[in-house]
């Protein structure tokens, strides 16, 4: 039975830390008071972990100190920070007390809530520690998002989550669950979102940083997030802004070829409705939901599972995007917290059938018709592929698709206005066979699978053997 985590309180951290004679660092807080360090000097012991703390607001003298900087809200910027004050303990300090002394250095560059603001508030943070005296440091990065709507209670809570990222760094490392579950201890969702977590370092190589995405999602901390196809976890904004996006959404079990076709067949109807007057990169992104993931439990997560399809999407040069959302329209409004491009959803006729089930919006008073509009009030388009329900099926697409005849009337509005356009398959022989039918074949032996299966995907789909 899952051993059920008991936070203590802030105060309590901070005196822990404060007694523990092994651990000694500098803070160093821009953008939102010095709330982190302010929790070791409420206790007793601070001498016994405060070296320095510093807040350089002024942009000249942060300049100075740490270089100068393109943004001063950016992963950038709190490296920087961190390389800089845990050099200069180092240098400082270790030759008096680095035998039997952690040293680590704290950072923050945040963007709190100013007057008369709206704006996003966020903010990075880390942690440069040393877990053993005289050891080569490692890193823990995080992103964060503030979502309280005074800058007084974003700075509370952001001075309670730093705290807990400097806890959990030195006492519940040995366990990623704890550590992300523990970085809300004495907050609560409505307040705060981390949606980017990343270990650096020699001693921190055996932590794969894409389930750190997954936990982040998990545990409720994030509702999405995403890593590179080299595996980079990312904080949205970094790739997503000011870039039209292409989502698939998908169990990708296995990645198969009809995936990839319909990737590029999107890719390629997205292109043309662009501006063509000016080159433009846009992101292509393969969704997994967490629906997709605990199909047995919400305690059940098969991390293999998850880094296998990763691996196989990753092959294949993907961007994958880990959520928990359900309904399109959620995904939509995420999406567009980071762009105002267009974005396409690229899914199967079968699928669009699948979205005038009410069950997707019995969630909201205005039913099927309230989520497709909440869906369509953003920069969507749908681009749906042909879709056969089974290998001697009649091929489906937008032109003789069939829905519940109370939803005829919405489906043929969406088409008629360009809201759902059909693309083509470029070989209908991929609609053949559904992911649990190639499933299927790979146990029973069929080779026929490798027909359908990339190349760079079929060593993790022979797993199903």
């Amino acid at each position: 039975m899952k051993k059920k985590h008991q936070p203590l309180s802030s105060l309590d951290k901070a005196l822990q830390i404060n007694l523990d004679k092994e651990k000694y660092g500098a803070f160093a807080e821009i953008g939102a008071g010095q709330e982190v360090v302010n929790w070791f000097f409420k206790t007793s012991g601070t001498a016994g972990t405060v070296a320095k703390s510093i807040s350089a607001y002024d942009m000249t003298m942060s300049d100075e100190i740490y270089g100068k900087a393109q943004r001063y809200v950016s992963r950038e910027r709190v490296k920087s920070m961190l390389d800089h004050e845990y050099d200069l303990l180092i240098e400082r300090l270790a030759a008096k007390r680095g035998s039997d002394t952690t040293f680590f250095a704290y950072c923050n560059t945040v963007r709190a809530r100013g007057y008369q603001d709206n704006d996003e508030c966020h903010g990075w943070m880390g942690v440069r520690l040393q877990l053993t005296p005289e050891a080569e440091p490692c890193q823990i990065l995080c992103h964060v998002r503030l979502l309280d709507q005074t800058n007084t209670d974003q700075m509370e809570a952001l001075g309670v989550i730093g705290l807990n990222l400097i806890y959990a760094s030195f006492y519940h490392r040995d366990s990623l669950e704890h550590f992300v579950e523990s970085l809300l201890d004495n907050l609560s969702v409505e307040r705060i979102e981390v949606d980017m977590l990343k270990f650096l370092g020699e001693e921190f190589r055996y932590v794969d940083n894409r389930l750190c995405s997954l936990q982040l999602v998990k545990s409720g901390l994030t509702p999405a997030a995403m890593f590179t196809p080299q595996g980079e976890v990312v904080q949205p904004a970094e790739v997503l802004y000011a870039k039209p996006v292409a989502l698939l959404r998908g169990s990708f079990d296995p990645v198969s070829n009809l995936h990839l076709d319909m990737l590029e067949q999107g890719k390629r109807a997205l292109q043309r409705h662009l501006d063509n007057s000016k080159e433009r990169e846009f992101m292509s992104l393969c969704e997994i939901s967490m629906n997709n993931l605990l199909e047995e439990g919400a305690d059940k997560l098969d991390h293999l599972d998850f880094l296998n399809r990763a691996d196989a999407l990753q092959a294949e040069g993907q961007t994958v995007l880990i959520s928990n959302y359900s309904q399109f329209y959620r995904v939509a409004n995420y999406l567009s917290m980071y762009t105002r491009e267009p974005i396409a959803f690229i899914l199967s006729v079968g699928l669009l059938v699948e979205l005038f089930n009410e069950k997707w919006s019995s969630d909201l008073d205005g039913g099927v018709l309230e989520s497709f509009g909440r869906l369509f009030k953003h920069k969507i388009k749908m681009f749906a592929y042909p879709w056969k329900e089974s290998k001697d099926s009649e091929v489906v697409t937008t032109s003789n698709i069939k829905v519940d005849p109370k939803a005829a009337g919405l489906l043929q509005y969406i088409i008629d206005n360009d809201l759902v356009e059909a693309i083509e398959s470029s070989d209908t022989k991929l609609l053949n066979y559904s992911g649990v039918q190639l499933k299927e074949m790979i146990r029973s032996g069929n080779e026929e699978w490798l027909d359908y299966i990339p190349k760079a995907a079929q060593a993790t789909a022979r797993r199903f053997r």
